[in-house]
């Protein structure tokens, strides 16, 4: 059964929600994917958001663009976590639907990763299941602890062979 659902409005946001599948994948988490637009099939939608629970869903990471309701009305129809992942518009930048995502009424919160941010929005599922599941919560522990040396590592290079070595 799928711990994470992933929904998207459009295909058009594959690149970004695809960054949340590859973290998903990472750390051996299942999921589910679909392409559910809120506003052209709401029924489809909210039968959808009704029955994640029973599919075993405990996180859904929503992304979407412009208007940006899908994940304030998964919010308001999931019992567990909603992340969104606002999407770059040509129209605002991202920024409307930034506004969309995060402007939520008391009550029915979203959990809001940067505009275009699908490995931030797995990387913060993955902590979300990372609290029951000790597994997880390992494996959790030596991602953070590879980042920390990658960037220690940068720093070494950086200081014996100057910045010129990062320059291409």
């Amino acid at each position: 059964m799928a711990k994470v659902s992933i929904v998207m409005g459009s295909d058009s946001d594959m690149p970004v929600m695809a960054k949340a599948v590859e973290i998903l994948e990472r750390f051996g988490v299942d999921y589910e994917m679909r392409i559910i637009s809120a506003h052209r099939e709401p029924d489809i939608f909210v039968e959808y958001a009704k029955t994640a629970k029973d599919r075993g869903v405990q996180v859904i990471i929503a992304g979407a663009g412009k208007a940006a309701h899908l994940p304030g009305m998964c919010a308001a129809i999931f019992e567990g976590p909603v992340i969104g992942i606002p999407m770059k518009t040509s129209d605002l930048g991202g920024v409307d639907s930034l506004y969309s995502i995060v402007q939520m009424p008391t009550g029915v919160p979203v959990a809001t990763v940067a505009i275009n941010g699908g490995a931030n929005a797995g990387i913060l599922a993955v902590k979300m299941l990372a609290m029951t599941d000790s597994t997880l919560a390992g494996k959790l522990h030596d991602f953070i602890v590879e980042q920390k040396e990658s960037v220690e590592s940068k720093d070494a290079k950086l200081q014996s062979e100057g910045y010129r070595a990062f320059l291409s």
